[in-house]
């Protein structure tokens, strides 16, 4: 059993549902009223990603985030 450690970005869209991806797993994302209930289904998503995708793992290191205005 391996045991690995990802970096999930948690957004809020216009709605208010929060959307949780996962930069290292192509196509890995769900989407929760709450960041409680988004926890156990990104899990879930990490968890069927890795079925598909164990050739094609990123381990990145996270660096952190920054947002950026940009005025036009």
């Amino acid at each position: 059993m391996k045991k690995y450690n990802f970096t999930i970005l948690i957004e809020k869209d216009e709605d208010g549902m929060y959307i949780g991806s996962v930069p290292a797993l192509r196509g890995c994302h769900t989407q929760a009223k709450t960041v409680e209930e988004l926890f156990p289904r990104i899990k879930e998503a990490i968890e069927l990603c890795l079925e598909v995708e164990q050739d094609e793992l990123l381990q990145n290191e996270f660096v952190g985030v920054q947002q950026i205005e940009i005025v036009i």
